[in-house]
C-alpha cells in the first residue's frame, strides 16, 4: 500500500473545505495552517492541484461520468478525491503508476470502501483520457484545434471558448487555453511612499525571491515566489502583488503631481497604491478620493492606505458609483476631477487562471441584456463622466477579455449625449499567455467640456 503524500492530502482537505463552506480556493490555500507547514516544493504541488481541480471541475466531471457507474451518487468526499486525481492524470506530468496509486490512497483516506472503485476508474482515466489531452494540446499549440480540443486542454466551458473564438479569434483562444492551467507569474511593484525601487529590489533579493525586472520601473517578476508570503514585504505594504497588466494600466493613466483623482471600484486598494506610484514618477503625490460599494472593502482599503503611508493623500468612501451624477455627495467627492479612473465590476475572464471559480460560475446571460454586467458598466461610466473636468481624463478598466465588457461599452457610452463630450486617447487590451500577464483592458477618454450642473 502506497503512502499518501502530504501535498495531496492538504490539497484534498482544501478542496473539501471549499465545498463545505462554498469558499474560494485561493483564500483557503492562503489561510491553511496545513498548507503553511509544507515545504516549498509540496506547497507548490498542493496549490497546483487545488487550483487546477477547481478550474477544470466541469471537464473533470464529464470525464469521470464516463467511468463511474452512478456519478450522481458519489459521496462528496470521494468526488473531491477523484477530481483531484483526475486533474493530476490529465494535466500534470506525474507518472501513470503514481497518479493511480496516490489517487487510490486519496479515496481510501476519506472512504476506504471506495478504493477499489477508484483504482478501476483512475486506470481508465490514465489509459484512455490522458492520451486525448496530449493530442489536444498538440493541436492547440499548432493553432489548428477544434472547440473540443480547446475545452479539453483548458478545462474551460465550451460556450465560453466558442465565444472567445467568435469575438477574439482562434489564436487568442489557443493562447488562453494553453495558459489556463499553468501557474501564473507572480509580479510585484514597489510602494514608493515607503521605500525606493532600489531598496525594494534589494529586499526581494535578500528574501530569496529572485526578482527579475519587467518593462516597468519598480516592477519585478519573481522567479522563486514561494517565500513571498513569509517575507513580510506584502503585509507591511513595502511591495504590492499585482499582475503586470494591471501595473501597465496604472502607468498608462498616471496622474500628475497634485492632480485630483476619483477612483471608482477601489476594492482593497492595490490600484490606489499603483496610481500613487505612477504619480510619484511624475513628481509627487496625487489626491485620490476613492469609492467602493462594499463597506468591508472600504475598511480594508482605509487600513491599507494607513499602512502604505498614503492616508494623507487618499480618502476612502462607501458609495454606489451610479449615484455620482447626483447632487448630494461628500465634500471630497465633489467635482470636477482631473482624472476619473474606473476599475469596473466585470466577469474577470482575463484572470481565470488566478481565480478558478470564475469560468464555471459564469453564464452567457450575465454578459449582456437587462441586469447584465455590460449594463451596469455603462451606468457607472455614464455617472462617472459627470465628475470629469474640462480637459480631464476618464479611464475605464476591466480584467476581462470580452468585447461586450470592453470596447462595446466604450462605443455605447460615446454614442450617448454624455459621451459626446469625450474622445478616445489610448487603449490597451492584453491576453493571458503562458509565462506572461493576465487579460486587462483600459481605454482613456479625454473630455472637451465640463457639463453644466
Amino acid at each position: 500500500m502506497a503512502k499518501l503524500s502530504e501535498a495531496r492530502r492538504v490539497a484534498l482537505a482544501v478542496l473539501s473545505e471549499r465545498r463545505r463552506r462554498n469558499g474560494r480556493v485561493r483564500d483557503l490555500l492562503r489561510t491553511s495552517d496545513a498548507m503553511a507547514a509544507l515545504d516549498a516544493r509540496d506547497r507548490s504541488l498542493a496549490s497546483r492541484l487545488a487550483l487546477g481541480t477547481v478550474s477544470a471541475q466541469g471537464v473533470l466531471d464529464e470525464v469521470l461520468a464516463a467511468y463511474v457507474r452512478r456519478p450522481s451518487s458519489l459521496e462528496p468526499r470521494v468526488r473531491d478525491a477523484l477530481r483531484l486525481a483526475s486533474f493530476e492524470a490529465l494535466y500534470l506530468e506525474t507518472p501513470d503508476s503514481v497518479v493511480v496509486s496516490q489517487g487510490v490512497e486519496l479515496v481510501r483516506s476519506v472512504v476506504p470502501r471506495a478504493s477499489g472503485m477508484a483504482n478501476a476508474v483512475l486506470r481508465k482515466v490514465v489509459s484512455q483520457e490522458r492520451p486525448k489531452v496530449k493530442e489536444a494540446r498538440e493541436a492547440v499549440s499548432s493553432g489548428t484545434s477544434t472547440l473540443a480540443d480547446l475545452t479539453l486542454v483548458s478545462g474551460l466551458p465550451a460556450w465560453l471558448l466558442q465565444h472567445i473564438v467568435e469575438t477574439r479569434g482562434l489564436q487568442v483562444a489557443c493562447q488562453m487555453a494553453l495558459a489556463q492551467l499553468e501557474p501564473a507569474p507572480v509580479y510585484v511593484a514597489s510602494n514608493r511612499a515607503k521605500l525606493s525601487d532600489e531598496d525594494a529590489e534589494r529586499l526581494l533579493e535578500e528574501a530569496g525571491l529572485s526578482p527579475q525586472p519587467t518593462m516597468l520601473p519598480g516592477s519585478w517578476v519573481l522567479e522563486t515566489p514561494a517565500g513571498l508570503a513569509t517575507a513580510g514585504l506584502v503585509q507591511d505594504t513595502r511591495v504590492v502583488v499585482s499582475d503586470l497588466a494591471a501595473q501597465q494600466v496604472a502607468n498608462m493613466t498616471a496622474p500628475s503631481n497634485g492632480e485630483r483623482l476619483l477612483e471608482i471600484g477601489q476594492g482593497r486598494g492595490t490600484k490606489t497604491i499603483l496610481l500613487e506610484n505612477a504619480a510619484q514618477l511624475a513628481g509627487g503625490f496625487a489626491y485620490i478620493a476613492a469609492v467602493d460599494s462594499e463597506a468591508f472593502k472600504v475598511r480594508v482599503a482605509t487600513h491599507r492606505m494607513e499602512s502604505a503611508g498614503l492616508s494623507a493623500h487618499v480618502s476612502c468612501h462607501v458609495l454606489d458609483a451610479r449615484t455620482l451624477g447626483g447632487q448630494k455627495l461628500p465634500k471630497s467627492l465633489e467635482g470636477p476631477f482631473d482624472l476619473v479612473f474606473i476599475d469596473a465590476p466585470c466577469s474577470g475572464t482575463g484572470t481565470m487562471r488566478r481565480h478558478p471559480e470564475i469560468p464555471w460560475s459564469l453564464s452567457p446571460d450575465a454578459l449582456t441584456g437587462e441586469g447584465s454586467l455590460s449594463e451596469l458598466q455603462l451606468q457607472i461610466l455614464t455617472a462617472a463622466a459627470t465628475r470629469v473636468a474640462a480637459g480631464g481624463r476618464l479611464a475605464y478598466a476591466t480584467c476581462s477579455v470580452l468585447p461586450e465588457e470592453n470596447e462595446q461599452v466604450i462605443e455605447a457610452f460615446l454614442a450617448t449625449d454624455s459621451g459626446a463630450r469625450f474622445a478616445r486617447s489610448e487603449m490597451l487590451q492584453t491576453i493571458p499567455q503562458i509565462g506572461s500577464c493576465d487579460g486587462h483592458f483600459c481605454c482613456v477618454l479625454r473630455c472637451a467640456t465640463y457639463p453644466e450642473r
